[in-house]
């Protein structure tokens, strides 16, 4: 099969690599629709490391092509949805209901529950092995379409989260900091979540229309205004809760120094190297400030629930998925997205 092959700093492409078969509680997917992931080019510009070798790609809707023994209720040729974070369901973490950090069925492993182009091979691939199939395969509704549904599986699923691990409370004034995916998807989330103010802040006027589109109340170009000042002066004093989506040293202290004395920082950054904690900003430690962290939830159920938010019409993330491209060019669209070019926000590809 053609899958795209990680092989070192900068060098990937799509090869011709063995198929997968499925083993006992595994399925084999035939892939219909992917994306890229900001993780992805992370891996691709060596700031996350990963094994060479690797398929790419965590992100991902099919068409069950075989199933291992042991895999029920399920049948060849259903179109399903898989989350990027693939839970055994049996592990210690999963059964305390922390799916993100998945032992693997044993044990305990920091990001243990993202396998699929992590530590297994990923889903930029015409065929795709599922782990723990039975914890992972969530059928599509017939009237949803692959475009549809394809970014739950993580940027809405991890955005969502930062709003619920923000525990945004209806009436909250929120403010996300960085509008890519994950950041619009953050945005969309507390709004779902029942905040009455949700401030966007980027420096791309691309990426500040889409959040405009997509519901933001007020967008803030930071190179253009201070943006903790007027985070202050819109929120009469500071932010409830504010989710820093980009991983960088200062958008993490700017997030942590729009709050209120005991808002909540919900950090749903990848950061790269040293991440500091500044005095100021943390108030000496005397501000009643919370920071929580969170990795993509994953599993049927996580993806079952994302999806009849979809169904009841309650989110739409179609306008997210600007570009589209083949699985042969799978290099045009890392440089597109890369460069963010033409307005890019997420390419879709299909094989």
């Amino acid at each position: 099969m053609r899958a795209n092959v990680f092989r070192g700093v900068n060098q990937f492409g799509i090869e011709e690599v063995e198929r997968p078969q499925a083993c006992p509680g595994e399925a084999v997917v035939r892939m219909t629709l992917t994306t890229i992931c900001g993780t992805d080019l992370h891996i691709v510009r060596g700031e996350y490391p990963v094994k060479p070798g690797l398929v790419i790609g965590h992100e991902f809707v099919g068409v069950i092509e075989d199933l291992g023994p042991g895999v029920e209720g399920y049948r060849v040729g259903q179109r399903v949805l898989v989350g990027a974070v693939t839970p055994c369901g049996q592990c210690r973490t999963c059964l305390s209901g922390q799916l993100s950090q998945c032992g693997h069925g044993g044990g305990y492993e920091a990001l243990g529950g993202w396998r699929l182009g992590h530590t297994l091979n990923g889903v930029q691939a015409e065929y795709v092995r599922v782990p723990s199939a039975q914890a992972n395969l969530a059928p599509i509704p017939d009237e949803l379409t692959d475009e549809q549904v394809v970014l739950l599986a993580d940027i809405a699923s991890t955005g969502f989260s930062g709003a619920e691990s923000g525990k945004v409370r209806i009436g909250d004034a929120v403010v996300v900091f960085a509008q890519g995916p994950i950041g619009l998807c953050a945005s969309i989330g507390a709004r779902l979540m029942g905040a009455a103010l949700v401030i966007g802040v980027d420096g791309d006027e691309n990426r500040l229309k889409m959040a405009r589109r997509m519901g933001v109340d007020v967008v803030l170009d930071y190179r253009q205004v201070d943006v903790v000042r007027e985070v202050k002066r819109l929120t009469g004093g500071g932010a409830d809760v504010a989710i820093e989506a980009l991983g960088t040293q200062s958008t993490f202290e700017n997030a942590l120094s729009c709050l209120r004395p005991g808002g909540t920082l919900s950090s749903l950054g990848v950061y790269s190297g040293k991440l500091e904690l500044p005095y100021d900003a943390f108030v000496a430690g005397l501000g009643d400030h919370h920071i929580v962290t969170t990795l993509c939830p994953g599993g049927k159920e996580r993806m079952r629930r994302l999806m009849e938010m979809v169904r009841s019409k309650r989110v739409d993330l179609t306008p997210l998925l600007t570009h589209r491209f083949k699985l042969d060019d799978i290099r045009d669209a890392y440089a597109l997205f890369g460069e963010r070019r033409e307005g890019v926000i997420k390419v879709a590809i299909r094989p």
